[in-house]
């Protein structure tokens, strides 16, 4: 009986949380929208493209981020169906795919620094917005890591289900927002590259 009565209170105590979780991601939004709108002004302005080949390493991130997002919706599909331990398994994947997509975007910037010699302080400042685009995008992954680290941790605890789906649903609103601005930047710079 009171397990009825606290899961109607939990899901009003939850729901200001989604709320912020949608502000944050209407602000990260505007806030990539704003760098891509800064890359245009200045390249328009004077004439400066990146005029560089993106590294090979974008691709394979784009891949692994790709894939995460698929585990994440089996990890989500899970939790629905109670299969906590496929549930776990997807999360703990798509964790595993987020570390990797960090590390590729890393390699990519040894890349660019050590292979093309293009610098974070660039006479061309548009092909240091390169840097400021995947380093912000960056900060977002590791965000998304913890969160997800965390959601993973809970579901091990003998927590209610409407607590586990609706951590499962921040984790997942949260993960594939940072995948698609992921494919949002690689778009632009490869239609921008030259």
């Amino acid at each position: 009986m009171m397990a009825q009565i606290q899961q109607p209170e939990d899901k009003l105590n939850l729901a200001p949380k989604k709320f912020n979780m949608w502000i944050f991601i209407f602000t990260s939004f505007m806030f990539f929208a704003a760098l891509t709108s800064g890359f245009i002004v200045y390249s328009g302005g004077t004439g400066h493209g990146i005029h560089i080949k993106l590294p090979n390493a974008f691709i394979y991130s784009t891949a692994s981020i790709i894939l995460s997002s698929i585990t994440m919706y089996l990890a989500s599909s899970a939790a629905k169906g109670l299969q906590f331990a496929k549930q776990r398994m997807y999360l703990s994947l798509t964790i595993a795919l987020g570390v990797i997509f960090f590390f590729i975007q890393i390699y990519a910037w040894y890349v660019l620094v050590n292979k093309m010699g293009i610098y974070f302080s660039n006479p061309n400042a548009s092909q240091s917005f390169i840097y400021v685009f995947t380093g912000m995008h960056l900060l977002h992954i590791l965000a998304g890591i913890m969160l997800l680290g965390n959601t993973l941790w809970r579901s091990y605890r003998n927590v209610p289900q409407v607590k586990n789906l609706f951590n499962m649903q921040m984790s997942s609103i949260f993960w594939h927002f940072v995948d698609i601005i992921w494919i949002y930047l690689y778009v632009f710079l490869l239609l921008n590259q030259y």
